[in-house]
């Protein structure tokens, strides 16, 4: 795949800005404690101002989505794991996007061995980072990961499409 996102022999270059975004939420779940750690959108955030979502972002050009899991939850939330520890759980797809027109790509990870203590990294984005109980997390949630975390916690379905469990 080249830099502007892979071509076949005789087909056009694609921009990169073409694609479908890719990204990478991370549930890290205190198994031990029965919790999960969230963090809540600030006015920062590029959406959802005051919901609570995983820790998640956009992934690099060429990054490897697992890296990409573990970049994001330490920028965010200071906690680090390995990408050994990493299990998929989730994928989200939304055929729409507002920063990618073919939509996006989100794997859902979850991580149940992590160092470090969660504080929040990024304040300009968040508003705070805290641990909740499995059975008590908010409801004012950025819908689509909410979906996620519902779907792994209730060993529900692993791929949510367009919104909407399949």
């Amino acid at each position: 795949m080249g830099e502007t996102g892979g071509e076949a022999r005789g087909a056009a270059p694609v921009a990169y800005e073409a694609m479908t975004l890719l990204a990478a939420a991370v549930v890290v779940h205190d198994l031990d404690r029965r919790r999960v750690l969230l963090l809540r959108r600030g006015p920062g955030a590029r959406y959802g101002d005051g919901l609570w979502d995983l820790p998640a972002g956009k992934s690099d050009p060429g990054e490897p989505i697992s890296r990409t899991a573990v970049r994001e939850l330490y920028e965010e939330t200071g906690v680090r794991v390995e990408p050994r520890d990493l299990e998929v759980v989730h994928v989200l797809h939304g055929a729409h996007g507002t920063q990618s027109p073919n939509g996006y790509l989100t794997v859902v990870f979850a991580a149940h061995r992590w160092t470090g203590t969660a504080e929040n990294r990024e304040p300009g984005k968040h508003r705070e980072v805290r641990w909740f109980d499995v059975d008590a997390c908010p409801r004012e949630f950025v819908p689509s990961t909410d979906l996620a975390l519902r779907a792994y916690l209730g060993r529900g379905p692993a791929l949510t499409e367009h919104g909407w469990p399949r």
